[in-house]
C-alpha cells in the first residue's frame, strides 16, 4: 500500500512548479509520479505516417519523484504527509499526520 495513489490531488513542494496542485495519472515502479498539468516538457516529435502521428513540438507532462509532491488536505488548504493506520475492524487506513484525519473514505 502506497502513500500516493492514482487519482489523488497533490501539491508540489519543490521545483520550478512548487505549489501547482494537480491530480496523480500513474505512479511509477521507480519511486515517481506523473501530475496532470505540473512539470510539462516540450518534446519534439517526428512524424509517422504509418502510425498516423504527426510532427511537431508536443507538451508532456514529465514524472516528478514521489518525495517532491505532498496529499492535498481539503481541511487545511496545504499539502501534508500521510502515514497508516490500523481500525478496529483490521481495514488499514491512510491518515494525515498533521491532524489524524482519515484519507480513504
Amino acid at each position: 500500500m502506497s502513500k500516493i495513489r492514482k487519482g489523488d490531488e497533490v501539491v508540489l513542494n519543490t521545483g520550478k512548479d512548487k505549489g501547482k496542485r494537480g491530480t496523480v495519472l500513474s505512479v511509477l515502479e521507480s519511486g515517481h509520479v506523473l501530475v496532470e498539468g505540473v512539470n510539462v516538457a516540450k518534446k519534439h516529435a517526428k512524424p509517422n505516417p504509418m502510425k498516423g502521428v504527426t510532427g511537431g513540438i508536443i507538451s508532456k507532462e514529465m514524472p516528478l519523484d514521489i518525495s517532491n509532491v505532498a496529499l492535498f488536505n481539503r481541511a487545511t488548504q496545504k499539502g501534508d504527509r500521510v502515514g497508516f493506520k490500523t481500525l478496529d475492524d483490521g481495514r488499514k487506513v491512510r491518515v494525515f499526520k498533521s491532524s489524524g484525519e482519515v484519507v480513504d473514505a
